[in-house]
């Protein structure tokens, strides 16, 4: 299967921007738009996983509280742990 990347960055950036809250919606919304163009092919699956996280554990890992869950430390997850969203 061939995977169309400009289908799949416009997927991510769907799923960023329609979480169900307006404060993940902002949070990852403006990850992803800073970061989607910066990432290899090969990374934006990592991006996908880190969107099939729940929103709980999403903030939490941004906020460097405790999580429920093990997530695997990879490069977007390092990105998305330092990324500071300025209002």
């Amino acid at each position: 299967m061939i995977i169309n990347i400009k289908d799949l960055k416009n997927k991510i950036i769907y799923r960023a921007n329609y979480r169900g809250t307006k404060e993940m919606d902002k949070l990852l919304g403006t990850f992803t738009q800073i970061y989607i163009n910066q990432l290899t092919d090969d990374e934006l699956p990592l991006l996908c996983d880190l969107l099939d996280l729940d929103d709980e554990n999403l903030y939490k890992l941004n906020q460097g509280m405790d999580l429920t869950i093990e997530i695997k430390i990879n490069k977007v997850t390092k990105l998305f742990q330092n990324y500071v969203y300025d209002a």
